[in-house]
């Protein structure tokens, strides 16, 4: 595994830097606080107890938004984290409001990746919902790797007003988690977006997270050449290309919409 980790005086600096960043974004949109999609999963954990610092915990609300997919595992500690941190919080269950646009649109149905992303979107208008009516931002909870490889729903989960711990890789994000006292089962637990039964992000993806890391690190944002990223990683050259063809394929998740040139 090629070693992304901060030191120790490191972590307290990107502490924090993304603390402050998460206070002076709501502040500077006159919001009253922040609105958080809470999945059990390491990355929604983390921007909550970062947010409950910047914020404290009257000015965090959190929405867990639980599906058929959804195992009951990640939904107990999406709650589990919200009581532990004292945060406000709602349950709302989306799988009727995605039968609705399957009956609106019934050919979508047994289609697992265009209805999983509807499901994503349908939470990120309860998001917004809940975010409009009390004056609050979205706040996002995509790392550095999701966003280099397009590996979030446009419009979905992507559809936030600022992402705190966007500039982590996946393993500087675990490190941040234990660093911040969050528990070892949670922060390591298997990632999954639970678009739909039995997904995981690393099977979907087809690489683990270390090597996404290290080939995005060296490779993708760093100087090393293909030959030199697969050495130094001890990968197949069919995972480098596959990782860069993802973030080649996804530019477009990551930029504003285009219009034509005046």
């Amino acid at each position: 595994m090629v070693d992304l980790r901060f030191s120790e005086e490191e972590l307290e600096t990107v502490n924090a830097r993304i603390t402050g960043f998460i206070a002076d974004t709501v502040e500077e949109a006159g919001a009253d606080g922040a609105v958080l999609g809470l999945s059990g999963g390491i990355d929604s954990t983390l921007t909550a107890h970062l947010a409950v610092d910047a914020l404290g915990t009257d000015r965090l609300h959190g929405l867990v938004l639980p599906a058929t997919v959804s195992s009951e595992e990640n939904m107990s500690d999406a709650e589990l984290v919200a009581r532990e941190l004292g945060i406000s919080y709602d349950v709302i269950e989306i799988e009727p409001i995605v039968d609705s646009l399957l009956e609106a649109l019934p050919e979508a149905e047994g289609d697992h990746v265009a209805v999983g992303n509807a499901r994503a979107r349908i939470r990120a208008v309860l998001n917004y919902l809940l975010a409009n009516h009390e004056n609050r931002l979205v706040l996002g909870t995509g790392n550095r790797a999701e966003a280099a490889v397009g590996y979030f729903t446009k419009y979905g989960d992507g559809a936030v007003d600022c992402h705190p711990i966007g500039n982590l890789y996946k393993q500087q994000v675990r490190q941040l988690a234990h660093h911040v006292g969050i528990a070892e089962e949670l922060a390591e637990k298997t990632p999954t977006a639970e678009l739909w039964a039995d997904q995981t992000d690393e099977s979907e993806m087809g690489v683990d997270y270390d090597t996404l890391d290290a080939v995005l690190a060296l490779h993708v944002d760093g100087p090393l050449s293909r030959a030199a990223t697969v050495r130094t990683v001890g990968c197949e050259p069919d995972a480098v290309d596959r990782i860069v063809g993802m973030y080649e394929r996804s530019a477009h998740k990551r930029q504003v919409p285009p219009s034509p040139e005046r």
